[in-house]
C-alpha cells in the first residue's frame, strides 16, 4: 500500500518538473513510475539471488505482505533513485532552457507588438 503513495508521489514530482519546463507531463510521470518500480524489481532480485546462494532454506518461509527491514530499505533505494533521477532531468532542461532564445528576443521585429 506504501508502495502506492510513493508511486502517485513520484509521479506528481515528475509530472510538475516537466510541466515547469514545458514537456509532457505524464512521459515523465510514467518515467518515474519505471524508474521506482525498475529499481524495486532490481533490488527484490538481488536480494533474492543472495538469499538463495546463502540461505537456502530461508527462501520457504518468505512474507511478501509485511513490513520488514528490507522492504523499507528498498522503499528508501527507491525513492533515492527517483530523486536522483529527477535531479539529473532538472539539470538537462536547465541546460537546455538556457541553450534557447528567449521568447521576448524572437518577437523582436513583430508587427503585433
Amino acid at each position: 500500500m506504501l508502495s502506492i503513495f510513493i508511486l502517485i508521489g513520484a509521479y506528481r514530482y515528475y509530472a510538475q518538473l516537466a510541466e515547469r519546463f514545458g514537456k509532457t507531463k505524464w512521459h515523465y510521470g510514467l518515467l518515474a513510475i519505471g524508474v521506482y518500480l525498475g529499481t524495486q524489481l532490481f533490488f527484490g532480485f538481488s536480494y533474492g539471488i543472495y538469499k538463495g546462494i546463502t540461505d537456502p532454506a530461508s527462501l520457504d518461509g518468505v512474507n511478501y505482505t509485511g513490513f520488514s527491514v528490507i522492504n523499507i530499505i528498498s522503499w528508501i533505494i527507491s525513492i533515492a533513485a527517483v530523486y536522483g533521477v529527477y535531479h539529473l532531468l532538472k539539470k538537462r532542461f536547465m541546460k537546455e532552457n538556457v541553450n534557447k532564445p528567449s521568447l521576448e528576443i524572437e518577437k523582436i521585429g513583430d508587427k503585433d507588438l
